[in-house]
């Protein structure tokens, strides 16, 4: 065991190895799990009651010399009281850029990042730019270090021969990621070929009640080896997503690994991780112009106003891109070993011994 602690103040529920095995994990829980794995360390979660292995409830450990606080730079002070003496890093994920929400967080964190400079460390180069001018406002912050290690996909994550379904599509994000648009742009697809299905996981932790639309099958939360296999078969990830754009997005490095492409907007991070224009779409003044009456309706209420905006052309780049895959042009892809396991435990390894 490495004197290294990653502390997660703001999951929802404890989680650890055999949670990533056998039921819905999120990203950045997922990525928590790959990497103390690979580096043998502790960690610890705020509301954690009972200690397994090395997941730990919050406690004072004298052999920690080095600790990792996810997402919240508010919780720095009290993690460092719990740990005295240990160097301090803050490891995000979430969308971080001057005047929103989670610049509050690191505003309101200000004392704690002047007094302990943690080096802040980001999941894609895109997300890395925002943070680093979100800091760069913060007087006595400028300096922090604000470096960038992808999140992980497992090595053996690899494409197997197994057949793909021309007419399945996949989703498997959080709800709020999108989901309304990607319902509505999947409705207009179907009208165009009615055999289309699209396969909905929930990674478990928002609620979203979307019954009731023909051709979408609700899998719920699944367990990462059966999202993998149900990646593996489709036509492609279907994500329209450009309400949140991902900082990094796991789910579209795994399917690319699997061997199956992805279809999303060109916003966040997606150019990065992705690497692949095919896989891209523009977003269009009109699409955020219809989204953002509407981004809180739930799907049963968005169904007239979907139908009209297919009518005036909104979807037609989906339904463009996804015919011509059916008909033979869907691109070859694979893992990217930028992502690989193997390669980002080296990169925190390196850090974490400098």
């Amino acid at each position: 065991m490495i004197p290294v602690l990653f502390f997660d103040p703001l999951c929802p529920r404890p989680y650890d190895e055999a949670t990533l095995r056998e039921a819905g994990l999120a990203g950045t829980e997922a990525s928590t799990v790959r990497i103390a794995e690979a580096l043998d360390a502790w960690v610890s979660q705020h509301n954690r009651t009972q200690t397994q292995g090395r997941y730990r409830a919050p406690a004072t450990l004298a052999d920690v010399k080095q600790v990792i606080v996810l997402r919240d730079p508010r919780a720095l002070g009290a993690v460092a009281r719990l740990y005295p003496g240990a160097r301090m890093y803050l490891w995000v994920h979430d969308r971080i850029e001057p005047g929103s929400s989670r610049a509050r967080w690191f505003a309101a964190a200000a004392p704690e990042l002047r007094r302990l400079k943690p080096d802040i460390i980001c999941v894609s180069e895109y997300q890395r730019a925002t943070v680093a001018a979100t800091v760069a406002r913060i007087p006595g912050c400028e300096r922090l270090a604000v470096r960038r290690i992808y999140n992980p996909v497992d090595d053996d994550i690899v494409p197997d021969g197994t057949p793909v379904d021309a007419s399945k599509l996949v989703f498997f994000s959080s709800p709020n990621k999108g989901l309304r648009f990607t319902l509505d742009a999947f409705r207009a697809l179907r009208r165009h070929m009615p055999d289309l299905r699209l396969c909905v996981g929930n990674p478990g932790y928002k609620d979203f009640a979307g019954g009731g639309i023909a051709g979408v099958e609700w899998l719920g939360s699944l367990p990462h080896a059966q999202v993998l296999a149900q990646a593996r078969t489709a036509l492609c990830t279907f994500s329209g997503n450009f309400v949140i754009p991902e900082t990094f997005g796991l789910v579209f490095a795994e399917s690319q690994a699997v061997g199956t492409p992805v279809l999303t907007p060109d916003c966040g991070a997606a150019r990065e991780v992705l690497d692949d224009p095919r896989q891209l779409l523009p977003v269009s003044w009109a699409q955020r112009a219809y989204e953002t009456p509407l981004r809180r309706l739930a799907p049963h209420w968005r169904k007239g106003a979907a139908r009209l905006a297919d009518t005036l052309g909104l979807f037609d780049t989906y339904i463009e891109r996804i015919e011509s895959w059916r008909g033979g042009e869907r691109p070859q892809v694979g893992p990217d070993p930028r992502f690989r396991l193997s390669v980002v435990a080296a990169e925190w390894r390196a850090l974490l011994t400098t």
